[in-house]
């Protein structure tokens, strides 16, 4: 008879099992890419970051005989709360070996904790929230994810959904290489035209000289292009600050415009290379020499993960990302560019999927949002 444990995480020692768990899981596995271990740290609350100033988290164990053999972390979001007002909190960083017992007791913590706040409804996963890594993996399993994209094994979505998780909302990643944008219909086509007609569209790079000022800038958009976006929460003052210092060292101006019209910046297209290749050679170790590994000959990394293309609400409609994608276009085969990963989608924005399926994309990968709102009998003891 085994002995199965759910713990919260308490001790040092804890914390370091927690974090390491994900290598002794997939070992085997060719297509993980494991963390950036010092980002890990801070996105699980166990060094500062800047979400926490609104949030709580609770992480948890599960042991088989006194072995780590699964984790969760429970999240309390407080401006998702205050935004929807909906009763929602979210699990994330979610590991399991394939045995139901050993997912149903981390839920079940996580569940406790939840209610404990007041909140009804479970949702995730949400690494700690849609605002960096977030989705189960349910469709795409034949590769690698491009970076900041999750990846878990094909039974994750039946322990999820035997608890009794259901789906809420479906994110696609789609794929294309660069002569997509040069085979667009000629609807399309007319709109891009069209629309820097229109507004008088000036269109220029992201600048060295004035770089975190467009990285802020960037960001201020990006909060309010997605302000009507389905489960968004706008980036706190702090938490656009932190993530524009991160971007500083990643970011190639060469895969980033900035479109202006009407005298002010109304949009912009943020792509980041595909670095997950080389940070599974080092591991997720960013120290002491693995930064070297990440940031050197960069125009040898042929992948782009387009990460997000924004523009004011008052714009939208008028073909104005496709515009900035298409001036984008050759700077990044210039670059080295050959392959882009458009990621992610929603499944309710049918605008962006039926521009990107027109533009001869394909959807590669699914990932899920899942919701649990039932009752639940104690099945397992929390430590």
């Amino acid at each position: 008879m085994r002995d199965l444990v759910i713990k919260p995480v308490e001790t040092r020692r804890e914390r370091q099992q927690f974090l390491e768990l994900p290598w002794n899981l997939y070992r085997r596995d060719s297509l993980w890419i494991p963390p950036l271990r010092q980002n890990q740290r801070e996105l699980v609350g166990y060094r500062r970051h800047p979400f926490y100033d609104d949030a709580d988290v609770q992480t948890f164990l599960a042991f088989v005989d006194g072995v780590p053999c699964g984790r969760i972390a429970a999240i309390d979001n407080r401006a998702h709360c205050r935004k929807y007002n909906d009763g929602v909190g979210f699990v994330g960083f979610f590991e399991s070996i394939d045995d139901a017992a050993v997912a149903d007791g981390l839920f079940q913590a996580s569940w406790m904790w939840l209610s404990q706040r007041g909140l009804q409804i479970m949702r995730g996963p949400a690494n700690p929230s849609l605002n960096y890594e977030c989705g189960l993996l349910v469709e795409g399993f034949h590769s690698s994810p491009t970076f900041m994209m999750t990846y878990n094994p094909p039974y994750y979505a039946r322990l999820w959904e035997q608890f009794g998780f259901a789906k809420v909302q479906d994110m696609f990643a789609f794929r294309g290489d660069t002569s997509m944008l040069s085979q667009l219909n000629k609807k399309l086509a007319f709109i891009v035209e069209e629309s820097v007609r229109r507004f008088k569209l000036r269109i220029r790079p992201l600048s060295r000289s004035r770089f975190l000022a467009d990285v802020a800038m960037f960001l201020d958009i990006y909060n309010k292009s997605l302000e009507g976006t389905w489960g968004f929460v706008p980036l706190s003052p702090s938490e656009a600050a932190h993530s524009g210092r991160a971007l500083r060292h990643l970011l190639v101006p060469e895969l980033t415009v900035i479109g202006e019209a009407e005298g002010r910046e109304v949009g912009a297209v943020f792509g980041m290379l595909d670095y997950n290749p080389r940070i599974k050679r080092m591991d997720g170790r960013l120290f002491p020499l693995g930064f070297l590994q990440l940031w050197t000959n960069r125009r040898a990394i042929h992948r782009v993960r387009l990460i997000s293309t924004n523009v004011l609400p008052e714009f939208q409609k008028w073909g104005l990302g496709l515009a900035m994608m298409g001036k984008m276009l050759p700077k990044a085969i210039a670059f080295g560019v050959t392959e882009a990963e458009f990621s992610w989608v929603l499944e309710s924005n049918h605008l962006s999927r039926s521009t990107l399926e027109k533009g001869g994309a394909i959807r590669d990968k699914t990932y899920r949002m899942y919701d649990y709102s039932g009752t639940l009998e104690p099945r397992f003891k929390v430590s």
